[in-house]
């Protein structure tokens, strides 16, 4: 029922005072629930920077609230927060889950996975005029701009999916295995997940990831090295 997706829960804490903060000062001047919708995308995509490494595994850390009183989060986090903040703002929203192949990942990171899939890879449903729209908030703009994908812009219309190619031509996201949509965080469900899919991330229980690199810089590395192997 679409009352599911409207109200808080343990994790998309919508009734949350810095929730319902954030969604008010973001979608300050829009008349109506699509343009306000519109303007809190863009308040999460680029507002809530996106961390692979620094994964908070506790139950608080999963939280919209949390997860916005640090400012950083990866896509799951970040599509936390989205739901929640448009829950706030009165428009429904669902958590969807999908397992992707990421073939621009940093070596670091892939490395640290033993894989270039990302199970569990979350995004949002928003029903919007009475159909539900898919869109992802997870890169910012300008973790984008570093890796030379293509920003993930949305109209409050069509669906805003990551793109199959980034600016050079090459394969930016596959979708693999679609685990639906939920009213909350599946959250044993993905701890488990990663804990039995990925080699080292797993082993350290999530804990060291924010020892292991700085996603940010290492796209950009990647980036130019690329760049610089293309002029030859």
């Amino acid at each position: 029922m679409t009352e599911d997706y409207l109200q808080p829960t343990e994790f998309i804490d919508s009734d949350s005072p810095l929730v319902r903060d954030f969604a008010t000062k973001a979608v300050a001047g829009a008349p109506s629930p699509r343009e306000k919708a519109v303007k809190l995308y863009y308040a999460v995509r680029d507002g809530i920077y996106y961390d692979p490494y620094r994964i908070e595994h506790t139950r608080e850390g999963f939280k919209a609230s949390a997860i916005l009183a640090k400012g950083y989060g990866y896509c799951v986090a970040k599509a936390i927060v989205l739901a929640a903040a448009l829950r706030a703002q009165g428009i429904a929203c669902k958590l969807h889950f999908a397992d992707v192949r990421n073939h621009l990942t940093t070596a670091r990171l892939k490395a640290l996975m033993q894989t270039d899939t990302f199970y569990y890879h979350g995004y949002n449903d928003i029903l919007l005029d009475g159909r539900w729209i898919k869109v992802t908030p997870a890169f910012n703009l300008s973790l984008c701009e570093k890796f030379r994908v293509k920003p993930l812009d949305w109209d409050g219309v069509s669906d805003a999916v990551f793109h199959p190619f980034d600016l050079e031509g090459r394969r930016h996201m596959e979708y693999v295995t679609d685990h639906g949509s939920f009213a909350d965080v599946p959250y044993e469900t993905i701890l488990n997940t990663f804990y039995t899919c990925y080699g080292d991330a797993a082993k350290h229980k999530l804990k060291e990831l924010g020892r292991a690199g700085d996603f940010d810089n290492e796209a950009e590395a990647e980036s130019q090295k690329q760049a610089t192997g293309n002029a030859r």
